[in-house]
C-alpha cells in the first residue's frame, strides 16, 4: 500500500527533472510531454490497424508500395477517426489535471485555466462558490465546443470499430 502511495511522487519528479533538462519548465510543452505516448493509444492504433483488411496491404504490395509507403498511404488514412477520437478523449481526461500544470509550471501566464481556478478559493477571503461554479462551467466549455465540432468524426471512430 506504501509503494502505491509512492509511486506517482516518483514518476512526477522524473518528469520533472526530464522538462528541466529539456527546457521544458513553464512551457505548454512541458505541460503536454509526458501524455504524447500512452498505452492506451498504443493499443488503440494496434487494433484498429488490425482491423484494416490484409487484402488492402496485399494490394499496396502489388502496386510496389513499400511498407512505409503502405503505413502512410494505407493505415493513417483509414484510422483518422481513431486519431480525433483519441484526441478529445486524451484532451478531455487531463483537461482536469490539477497537480502535474501545477509542479511544471512558475509563472501565473502559463499555468492552464484549471490551476487558475484556483485563485477563487482562498481561505483568507472565503471561498465564492458561485464564481467557482461560473469558472468551471467557462473552463468546461471548450471541451464541449471541441466535441460539438468533431461529432462526427468521434461518432464514426465507433461505428467503425464494430465492423469487421
Amino acid at each position: 500500500l506504501v509503494q502505491l502511495m509512492i509511486m506517482p511522487d516518483i514518476l512526477l519528479v522524473a518528469n520533472y527533472q526530464t522538462m528541466s533538462r529539456l527546457g521544458a519548465v513553464d512551457t505548454l510543452v512541458g505541460m503536454g510531454l509526458p501524455y504524447f505516448a500512452s498505452a492506451f493509444a498504443i493499443f488503440l492504433l494496434r487494433q484498429t490497424f488490425m482491423g484494416i483488411p490484409r487484402e488492402l496491404d496485399e494490394a499496396a504490395r502489388v502496386e510496389g508500395a513499400s511498407t512505409l509507403q503502405i503505413l502512410w498511404r494505407v493505415y493513417v488514412p483509414l484510422a483518422r477517426p481513431v486519431y480525433t477520437a483519441f484526441a478529445l478523449v486524451s484532451v478531455s481526461f487531463h483537461w482536469n489535471n490539477f497537480l502535474w500544470p501545477l509542479i511544471v509550471t512558475n509563472s501565473v501566464q502559463a499555468r492552464p485555466l484549471t490551476v487558475g481556478l484556483q485563485v477563487f478559493s482562498s481561505v483568507e477571503s472565503g471561498v465564492e462558490w458561485s464564481t467557482i461554479c461560473a469558472a468551471t462551467l467557462m473552463t468546461s466549455g471548450p471541451l464541449l465546443l471541441a466535441f460539438l465540432i468533431f461529432q462526427r468524426q468521434f461518432v464514426q471512430s465507433f461505428m467503425r470499430a464494430g465492423i469487421k
